[in-house]
Order: structure tokens, then sequence, then C-alpha cells
């Protein structure tokens, strides 16, 4: 071979090579998985960590699950609004503190509306605090062998000491079809109304994509837009996992594509997810701000489905439902026990002389880890709807 022609091939090599490492380095996190055995049939970088945004709501849900089956908790508990909670930014509900709804009813808000005020709701009122909460959550995660998740809290807003990584996400998945089959059905909710008000899921897939059964979606700056979509078809069950797209649209794309290469071929893999063994980079967590935050318009930087825009290209995900099954919430209906965590956080009345407005101080609550203490236990007994009985202390 003439010098010439072997410049010209190891040159053309070079531009491929180069090519193909700059794809690689830009490509986002999937994990394509039969939700029925765990193989794993397609996966790219599932080990990098990625800021989770509104997937940590799915730990929120799968200890909230644990907290019914462990007997803290009914579905008919309270769930009080905090300060806290209803500080929270959007996507939220906005009700005000002291508001009081149902746990099913929150649950399923946090995972159609993805709403950030429900979520921290939750945790603090099954956890008795934001920081108690995700302690649990991280105590779940090292269970269920999530060994690249930290949480810090129930609703997914950015933290850089909060991240996850696709591999992980598939196993907290796992879990929550094998432990609560139960309540799969709320993840696949087309939308809600309250009042006169109408609610879609965020999922794009749902209502949508033929099978489509769940799960969830999530959205921040830094972690661009993540997707867990799970279908049925054939009696085949596929779940992908897709971190850092660019916008609603593109997620739902994503995974899509999938879960239609998962159906449209007979792949089977020899590797299951508690099988598949850590590659890449394993440390530093992605951060997609610049990407995705600066260099798109505000409106497009959004959790929400996007509005039809006649600029955009067709796309079978941006097309409106047609009489979605939408089911009904109300704040209200919490008849059920006090989460445990919440007994004896009695209301003691303390006028602060400068202000003259009397404080409620919290007093400790009972927290999982300890036995249910005795004196507690004639106050759990006296519970009324969902107002404790109060004690003199």
């Amino acid at each position: 071979m003439r010098p010439r022609h072997l410049l010209k091939i190891l040159a053309a090599g070079a531009v491929f090579a180069s090519a193909l490492a700059v794809q690689q380095a830009q490509a986002n996190p999937t994990v394509l998985f039969d939700l029925d055995n765990g193989r794993v049939l397609e996966h790219q970088d599932a080990f990098k960590r990625w800021y989770p945004a509104s997937l940590t709501k799915l730990m929120t849900a799968y200890v909230a699950f644990k907290a019914i089956a462990d007997g803290e908790v009914a579905l008919n508990s309270p769930i009080r609004m905090t300060k806290l909670a209803s500080s929270q930014p959007p996507s939220k509900m906005g009700f005000k503190p002291g508001s009081v709804l149902r746990l099913d009813t929150a649950v399923k808000i946090m995972i159609t509306k993805s709403a950030n005020d429900v979520a921290m709701a939750i945790g603090e009122n099954i956890g008795g605090s934001q920081e108690d909460f995700a302690a649990r959550m991280n105590a779940t995660a090292a269970q269920l062998g999530m060994s690249g998740t930290h949480f810090v809290n129930p609703n997914g807003l950015f933290s850089p000491d909060q991240y996850t990584t696709a591999r992980d996400i598939a196993l907290l998945v796992t879990a929550l079809r094998r432990d609560f089959p139960q309540y799969q059905p709320w993840f696949s909710i087309e939308g809600l109304s309250i009042g006169k008000k109408k609610i879609p899921n965020y999922n794009l897939l749902v209502g949508r994509y033929p099978g489509a059964t769940g799960m969830k979606t999530g959205f921040v700056c830094p972690s661009g837009y993540n997707m867990v979509g799970t279908a049925t078809r054939n009696g085949r069950t596929l779940a992908a996992v897709v971190l850092g797209e660019k916008s609603a649209i593109a997620r739902a794309d994503a995974a899509a594509k999938l879960l239609d290469q998962g159906f449209g071929t007979s792949m089977t893999a020899s590797v299951n997810l508690a099988g598949l063994q850590p590659y890449g980079d394993t440390l530093a967590v992605n951060d997609m701000q610049e990407e995705v935050c600066k260099k798109q318009p505000k409106e497009a930087q959004s959790e929400a489905a996007p509005a039809p825009d006649a600029k955009a290209p067709k796309s079978p995900w941006r097309e409106k439902l047609i009489n979605p099954k939408l089911v009904a919430v109300s704040l209200g209906g919490a008849t059920g026990p006090v989460p445990r965590a919440m007994i004896g956080r009695i209301e003691v009345a303390d006028t602060a002389p400068e202000s003259g407005k009397a404080a409620n101080v919290p007093v400790p609550a009972w927290r999982p880890d300890r036995p249910l203490p005795v004196a507690v236990a004639p106050v759990a007994a006296g519970m009324q709807g969902d107002q404790p009985v109060k004690v003199a202390n």
C-alpha cells in the first residue's frame, strides 16, 4: 500500500475515532430491561452519576408504601402541609400550610403532577422531618443495592449531594413492581381533576404509547430531562430508563425507541441488573445546566408537557389526549391514623412577649429505628379522625 493511501486511511480513522469519542462523551445514560426477569437488554453509561430530579419521587413512593406495609400509616392517614412543604417551588399544587389530604391522594398527586410541595409533605409526615425521611431513603437505597445513589430530599429539587445512576433507578423500578404491585395502576394515571381543574400526567407515553403502564419523569436544569417508561405487550413488560435528554419530547421519544427496540426483536441477555458490573466514570456527577437552561428559552425549561407548536416537528407525544381518564382528588377525607412519626408532635402555646403571638412548638417524635414509646401509646389510641388528642405537658 502506498504511504499516501496509508496516511489517508490513518487520518480517516483518527477522525472517526475522535467523532466516536465525542459521541460517547456526550451520550446520556440509558437502561432497557425486562421487568419480569431483570434481564438487561441494552445499557449505556448505566453507572454514571446523574441528578435524579423528580425520579426521586419513585423512592419517596417506595418508602411511603413500605410505611403502609409496616403499619406506620394507612392509605387514609392525614398528610398535613407544613410551611416547608408549602414553600417548595413548582411544580406544585399550592396547598396552604395546615391543609390536610389523604396519603393515597398525596401519592397519586406526587406521581402524576410531580408536585414538589406534596412530596415534601409526605416526607415530613412519614419521616418526622426532611432529614429523617432522607435517611430512610438512603437506608432503603442501600438495601436495594443502589450503590451509586444518595438522597437529601423527597422531591428531587436540585442539591449537589443528591444523585443516582440509570442502573440504580432500574433497581428501584424493579423493587416497586416486585414489592408493591397493588400500587402499579397509580403510575399510569392519565390525569387528575381537582374541582374544575384538570392536571395531565407529565409522562407523555401514558395514553399515547401502545401498552404504556407508567412510570415517572423528572427535570431540573442540571439533570436535563429524565424519564422511566414502562410498557406491556404480548405478556412482556419492559422498562426504559433515560437520563439527560434536552426536552420533554426528546425523553419520551428516546424511551419509546428503546421500548420499540425491545418489543420488536427477540432480544436476550445473560446479565441481569444485579449482575451488571460497574464501568466508566462512576464518581463525577454530570451537570447539564449550561446545555439545557442557557441554550433554551425559559418556556422550554419545564417539567410540564409542552404546548402544541406549529413550527415544531410532528410527534405522537405532542398529541392531546382525547377524553383522558381522570382521577378525582381533593383535600380532606383523612380519617385514618396519624403517621407514627407525627405522634407526640403536640401543639404547645408558647406566647412570645415581644410579638404577642402563639408559636407552635413540636415535641420530639417517634423514630422508626426505636420502639414506640409506652407513654405515647395512649395518645395513639386516643386519636380521632385526622386530629391528634392534645395532651397537656
